[in-house]
């Protein structure tokens, strides 16, 4: 069902004069990410103007029947593209990434690749060559890399630096903030990459990732 929905968006995109190029980007073209069949579909669309497809969502529905989504304009990503996240009824999530010409390519001459396309991705169209100078994914931003002694230290200070906080919340019996430091901040900052690093570690620090 998902590479039927992914050849109905190039379909689309090839019969589309407003559309100039599309990329697949991700775990689906990622060789380190695991990939099941729930895994997303994240197309990216480059408009010569995509302004009434950003304001407008009857093209969402050429791909099926949508039962959730949610957009977030350009704002929230500094001006450089708009996003639609679309769950159908035939449980394929679509994840869109919407571009103007002009902004995809100052991203293409951004020195370093941005981490969604460093991630991985796939040329799926492009009518202007708009990606001649995209450069190859390193793939680099996803994996778990080796801490120095510096930062290794550091993690465990400012964990155990945090902890106290835990103990005075529940002290003014401010459970609801204690919660949010143990369960928020001490797992997710300290905790989780410390396991991360562990399991990394038994790898020889060969190519694994955060996913």
């Amino acid at each position: 069902i998902r590479e039927e929905k992914l050849k109905q968006i190039i379909h689309w995109a090839e019969n589309n004069p407003d559309i100039r190029a599309v990329l697949l980007t991700s775990s689906l073209v990622n060789p380190y990410a695991p990939v099941d069949d729930l895994s997303d579909l994240d197309v990216e669309l480059v408009f010569e103007n995509r302004a009434s497809y950003e304001s407008g969502n009857e093209w969402i529905r050429l791909f099926g029947e949508p039962i959730s989504m949610i957009e977030e304009a350009d704002s929230v990503f500094e001006g450089k593209h708009a996003m639609k996240m679309v769950l159908y009824k035939d449980h394929v999530k679509v994840d869109f990434k919407l571009y103007q010409v002009s902004e995809f390519s100052k991203e293409i001459n951004e020195e370093n690749l941005p981490e969604d396309w460093d991630v991985g991705y796939k040329v799926l169209l492009d009518k202007d060559n708009l990606t001649k100078n995209l450069k190859p994914p390193t793939y680099q931003s996803v994996m778990i890399h080796k801490p120095t002694e510096k930062e290794f230290q550091q993690l465990f200070n400012d964990f155990w630096w945090d902890t106290t906080y835990v103990a005075k919340c529940l002290k003014r019996g401010d459970i609801f903030y204690a919660k949010f430091m143990s369960e928020n901040v001490l797992r997710t900052d300290y905790l989780v990459p410390l396991i991360e690093w562990y399991i990394a570690a038994n790898h020889n620090w060969n190519n694994i990732t955060t996913n």
